[in-house]
């Protein structure tokens, strides 16, 4: 232990007291019976939007309870569930990253709490993505994965294009997790809590350190509760950091004999928390510190790297982080014959395809980007690879087979085996996975680059949105520096730098009409694919059969397919290419068309109608 100086004791008795408090309110959750997943909650509503709009996106928290049920008991699967990294939830929950929970431990999951415009539902919610595995249901992860903590009628709500009674294994869903902002942010942060049988106000307020009258005037009377209804509960353990040292010391003090036990393993948690201070501060603590410190041994500086490293340390215990030596064996040094297309390799680690592009050297902003999103139709972000000797920064991604959707409409040959079916369903997955990142993520992701050459299609033809190079959080802002390609861009983009949501809808309209006509977005001439479009199928009058069927892909005029659902699909781009941003229609309204042009399809009859024969190609 290291030499304690009486200057700072103000400081140690600060930490001691959070730490009390902190072994307090684990102690006392102990003591609160856990959820029970077999129990139906009886409210179906989590809690409205607040009219003051200013206070999202804010930080909460939920509690939930490793092991119970089906529910994960570890840190890092705890965190893949909730789609946040292990530390996050290990300093929300004063343990170490290593610790590994009992089952039913109480563990605090940090949450940024939004008030997304969903489709249909104006209540606050962190949005989840989860996988559907064999055997699950709304129902059945909502209850016992995630503990009640959402409904399955507001998933139902959040995911208007799923069918809840027919979903396919390995579909993603959306999981609202409910949550609160408070209406200052010197308020305590808010925990969403799971209300069980034999809890009653007084028992949930002495373990958050609140009192009875803040929990009513946050749910209501304690009546009107029923079991497992979901409430918001303020605790002063997670009040501002200026203010929580005089917050912690008065939960402390006012525990009893239950504080006096928790005095003493305060003081033993503060010495172990004093002792990692004093060597953080020594530069010994943490990855990020030693990766820092080894570079500048070796002589490659700590200037560029160690300002990415610090940007990015939250993130380094979620992606793997790969050495340049072994990227470089992975993609034979980088040879050309390794060359994916523009800067992304091909490369091989442990039996393993991914794909590996090389970029500029301060790569926080995607990381940050990538980082909060998780999709089956985004590309996956597998670790990235820094080299201080030629100051270059790499991200490892999946691998996804069937390369870009630009490459498949320009070869003649294999636009042929891009029937309508598939392209339907490459449109579809495409607008999925637009609808995640402008509706699921808070602040709001704009891609700000979609286009045919940045649609990546999987082994079945599936398709993903890739690069995220000049994706944008945010929206409504205005940029005088404009980028992107050619074709695709949004007019109001162009003219006035305006980045909104619905840019990604104009240039997803684009991709709409290259599936349909299998044109370039540009022509030879300079002529954009929308202005042709525009032209040929005029303003007023509704698109014709005889005029899209004469419009189309000639590999399509080829096959059997319905006129009908062509037709749909060339209205749709329509809408989204309107010149006024306010008429373009959002992605959610874009998928659930969509799908309902894949029911339509999916009727139809007719030859060469099967997933392309990769192998073929």
């Amino acid at each position: 232990m290291p030499n304690l100086k009486f200057h700072g004791s103000a400081e140690f008795i600060g930490a001691a007291a959070a730490a009390a408090a902190a072994a307090a309110f684990v102690l006392l959750l102990f003591l609160l019976p856990a959820p029970s997943a077999a129990q139906s909650p009886a409210s179906t509503d989590g809690f409205n939007c607040s009219a003051n709009q200013s206070v999202y996106p804010c930080q909460a928290y939920a509690l939930f309870r490793a092991g119970i049920a089906s529910s994960p008991v570890d840190l890092a699967s705890v965190g893949d569930l909730f789609g946040v990294s292990r530390l996050m939830v290990a300093r929300a929950s004063n343990l170490s990253v290593s610790s590994v929970p009992s089952v039913g431990e109480p563990l605090l999951v940090p949450m940024t709490c939004s008030c997304p415009s969903s489709f249909q539902f104006n209540q606050s919610y962190f949005p989840v993505q989860y996988q559907i595995n064999e055997g699950d249901t709304y129902y059945a992860v909502s209850t016992a994965k995630f503990q009640n903590l959402t409904l399955y009628p507001a998933v139902e709500v959040v995911n208007p294009t799923l069918v809840p009674t027919n979903l396919t294994i390995g579909v993603f869903v959306t999981f609202p997790i409910f949550c609160r902002c408070p209406n200052s942010s010197a308020s305590a942060a808010l925990v969403t809590y799971v209300y069980q049988p034999s809890d009653t106000y007084a028992s949930v307020a002495a373990a958050f350190g609140t009192d009875v009258a803040s929990l009513a005037a946050l749910n209501g009377p304690e009546s009107a509760l029923s079991p497992y209804a979901v409430i918001t509960v303020p605790s002063p353990l997670f009040v501002e950091r200026k203010g929580r040292g005089a917050a912690i010391a008065g939960l402390a003090a006012g525990l009893g004999v239950l504080g006096l036990i928790c005095v003493v393993l305060g003081f033993l948690l503060a010495r172990a928390w004093w002792g990692e201070e004093a060597s953080r501060r020594r530069g010994g603590a943490g990855r990020g510190a030693n990766v820092g410190k080894g570079d500048e041994a070796r002589g490659g500086g700590a200037g560029g790297e160690a300002k990415l490293m610090t940007d990015i340390s939250d993130l380094l215990d979620k992606y793997r982080v790969f050495g340049i030596e072994e990227l470089r064996r992975a993609t034979s040094d980088f040879d050309e014959s390794r060359l994916i297309q523009g800067s992304v390799y091909k490369g091989v680690i442990d039996g393993e395809v991914l794909a590996v592009k090389k970029m500029k050297w301060n790569a926080s902003h995607e990381l940050r980007i990538l980082q909060k999103v998780n999709h089956t139709n985004l590309v996956k972000l597998e670790g990235f690879c820094i080299d201080s000797t030629e100051g270059t920064c790499y991200l490892v991604y999946e691998h996804v087979e069937n390369g870009s959707l630009s490459k498949w409409l320009r070869d003649r040959d294999a636009a042929r085996k891009l029937n309508w079916r598939a392209r339907l369903r490459i449109a579809l997955d495409l607008a999925y996975g637009l609808q995640y990142i402008h509706e699921h993520t808070w602040p709001r992701v704009v891609h700000k680059d979609i286009k045919s050459s940045n649609v990546l299609l999987d082994a079945k033809f599936r398709a993903k949105i890739a690069n995220f190079g000049l994706a944008k959080t945010g929206c409504n802002a205005v940029t005088t520096h404009i980028v992107g390609t050619q074709g695709y861009i949004a007019p109001e983009y162009l003219s006035d730098g305006l980045v909104t949501t619905k840019m990604d809808v104009f240039a997803y309209g684009v991709v709409l009409l290259e599936l349909v006509s299998g044109r370039e977005a540009v022509s030879e001439d300079g002529e954009a694919l929308w202005v042709e479009a525009e032209a040929f199928f005029g303003q007023r009058h509704g698109v014709k059969e005889a005029r899209v069927m004469a419009w189309m892909d000639a590999a399509l005029a080829e096959q059997s397919c319905p006129p009908e659902s062509v037709v749909s699909i060339v209205n749709v781009a329509r809408a989204c290419l309107h010149k006024e941003p306010s008429k373009r229609p959002t992605m959610v309204e874009v998928a659930y068309t969509l799908s309902k042009a894949d029911e339509m399809f999916s009727d139809f009859s007719g030859d060469s109608l099967g997933v392309p024969d990769v192998a073929a190609r």
